[in-house]
């Protein structure tokens, strides 16, 4: 047997290898999941505040725990991200103040103040009309929007009259609507606040720690003058039909729905980029409407779903004009889409 005979031979008789899942491959199913997953526990909260919500407490007190609860979690996190760093949460005192009270205190309590009083799919489609309001911040500020802007506004608009039922009889609370529109103002402001950035800004993660901690002492703070009604209450609560104890919504809200949601929205960016990233967040709607129905029995009705499909679809419309009005200039200046601050911080 020649030599080129043996070669051939052991080539043949050598074990196949199975094709290995390329790296890119697992970080980008990576990510998937963990947005998946920060857009499901985002999407549980209101099923779970709302269950506190009917047993007694009050939404500054929901907020004020759940708020307090995630940024004790976070902590050791942060203190591994600021490594030493301190000073930076001192030069970025004031800016974390603004960030906490109107990008988490407000968007919260006005979102959990819209569910004591609307159901929650309503009230978060309320919130997500946040895109649509910032477009028409940006236009009266002279930036006049595209084509396909406009269409995502007027998709927008349409959706939110099906929602709020204005043609047909449905009854919906004004005051929870107007609870709606300020959580959807509250994440106005996450957004233009997010997009604020220089030299020695803060990590994504601890800003949100920062701005969680400045919403909870602030609100306990209103809670202790007797500004804000905090009504709490140590009995049993009624989640999906079983009875559990007080804290077990609590946790939820703080460990689940708050500190590892954020914490897994920031991994998703970091995996799959803003854009990606972005875009499959939405799915906490559907996420949303399925917790509320099965855990407090509440399902919006063909029409109000309808609606709710337009305001999704009105915000990719605005979303998908945004990204392309910025990708000239990502493309000449070099700048990763991955560099995104935090995930939505939706309640």
């Amino acid at each position: 047997m020649t030599s080129e005979q043996r070669s051939v031979s052991v080539r043949a008789d050598a074990p196949t290898r199975k094709p290995t899942a390329s790296p890119t491959t697992s970080r980008t199913g990576l990510g998937l999941g963990l947005a998946l997953a920060s857009a499901a526990t985002f999407g549980s909260s209101g099923a779970f505040a709302k269950a506190l919500l009917t047993s007694g407490w009050s939404p500054g007190a929901v907020v004020t725990a759940r708020m307090a609860g995630a940024a004790l979690v976070l902590l050791p996190v942060v203190v591994v991200a600021l490594r030493g760093r301190w000073r930076l949460l001192w030069r970025n005192a004031r800016f974390a103040m603004v960030y906490g009270l109107v990008a988490v205190a407000l968007c919260q309590f006005a979102y959990f103040n819209a569910v004591e009083r609307l159901s929650v799919a309503v009230a978060l489609l309320l919130e997500y009309l946040a895109p649509v309001l910032i477009v028409g911040y940006l236009w009266l500020r002279g930036a006049r929007p595209n084509r396909l802007t406009l269409a995502g506004v007027v998709l927008a608009v349409a959706g939110l009259l099906l929602v709020l039922d204005v043609f047909g009889g449905v009854r919906l609370s004004l005051v929870g609507v107007l609870w709606g529109l300020a959580a959807a103002g509250g994440l106005v402001g996450y957004f233009l606040l997010s997009a604020h950035e220089h030299e020695e800004s803060l990590p994504p993660l601890v800003l949100a720690w920062a701005g969680l901690v400045v919403g909870a002492v602030v609100l306990g703070a209103a809670g202790l003058v007797r500004l804000l009604p905090m009504e709490a209450s140590t009995a049993d609560v009624t989640v999906g039909g079983v009875l559990v104890a007080w804290w077990v919504p609590v946790a939820e809200l703080a460990v689940v729905a708050a500190a590892f949601a954020y914490a897994a929205g920031i991994g998703a960016v970091r995996l799959l980029g803003a854009t990606l990233s972005s875009f499959l967040m939405l799915t906490e709607v559907l996420f949303a409407v399925a917790f509320a129905w099965l855990l407090v029995g509440e399902l919006p009705g063909l029409v109000q779903l309808a609606g709710g499909l337009l305001i999704v679809a009105g915000v990719v419309a605005v979303r998908l004009a945004e990204v392309r009005a910025s990708r000239p200039v990502a493309v000449r200046t070099g700048q990763a889409d991955a560099d995104f601050a935090v995930p939505t911080p939706v309640p």
